[in-house]
């Protein structure tokens, strides 16, 4: 009997390996790998003729073929190439400038505290997706603008997350101590009071991957996003709306953006559980 318990505990999951964080990952790192991948073994060219138009889904076009016989499969598996790299860019983009922003706020206070949260409150008083269509609509269409248009609808949350996270440390008593001692203010904020505000920002980034896929599709959707004949997912479901029942041209598109926002989803709140010991 020991010896299948010791059995049992050298071969238990690490802490980390929660059920959310192996299906996450999972469904976001196959994403990645089909990414990378992709053109070493899809069946089609994604902007080429590919067969006869509207083929429903069999064995030779497993998801059939759009207006143009183009095969919806490839072009599902293409769009992941658009989708992860905007996102990447989007959130890396507002979470430099937000964090940037929200620990200043909270570490000068003052005029400049009033000043930043007075631009957050302004951004944040538009409904994301109508500021998001105004300035892609005054950029002009494509998935460029469209990012731009993102980074701009998604810095204030951060910003006001850092803000809450550092007031949060710069409270406690070695933050407290070091300022006594004499250290200087970047050593007092890079040193003692960043590295314990992270965790909520990794686990919000990591959450807000799918909803800005969710964004970047809803906008190449409404013909802000993605110009044809770019294979987008949101672009491919708009396309699919034109022949609603040609259904095939939608679903692909459709599971692919359920599926990895699941992901992204599932990943998010295992990391949460993960670094703060209070939801475990």
């Amino acid at each position: 009997m020991s010896d299948v318990a010791h059995r049992t505990r050298q071969f238990a999951l690490p802490h980390w390996a929660t059920l959310p964080v192996i299906v996450g990952g999972f469904i976001v790192g196959a994403w990645i790998v089909i990414g990378f991948t992709v053109p070493l073994w899809a069946p089609y060219d994604p902007t080429m003729l590919a067969g006869m138009r509207f083929l429903p889904p069999g064995a030779e076009h497993w998801l059939g073929t759009d207006a143009l016989g183009r095969d919806v499969f490839t072009r599902t598996l293409y769009g992941v190439r658009h989708s992860l790299p905007i996102a990447a860019g989007v959130i890396a983009c507002a979470v430099l400038i937000g964090c940037t922003l929200g620990a200043i706020a909270g570490f000068v206070g003052g005029l400049v505290d009033e000043a930043i949260m007075r631009l957050v409150d302004v951004t944040l008083s538009f409904p994301p997706i109508l500021l998001a269509m105004a300035v892609t609509a005054a950029l002009g269409p494509g998935l460029g603008n469209a990012a731009i248009a993102m980074v701009i609808v998604w810095w204030p949350i951060y910003a006001r997350l850092m803000r809450a996270q550092v007031l949060a440390v710069r409270e406690r008593e070695h933050v407290e101590a070091a300022i006594a001692s004499g250290a200087r203010p970047s050593r007092v904020l890079f040193k003692h009071i960043l590295p314990l505000c992270w965790s909520p920002i990794i686990v919000n980034a990591t959450m807000d991957f799918g909803q800005v896929i969710l964004l970047a599709a809803s906008l190449s959707f409404i013909g802000l996003g993605a110009v044809p004949p770019t294979p987008e997912w949101g672009q491919m479901i708009s396309d699919g709306a034109l022949h609603f029942y040609r259904w095939w041209i939608a679903a692909g598109p459709g599971l692919a953006i359920l599926t990895i926002v699941l992901g992204f989803n599932f990943l998010g709140d295992g990391l949460r559980d993960l670094l703060d010991p209070r939801s475990r």
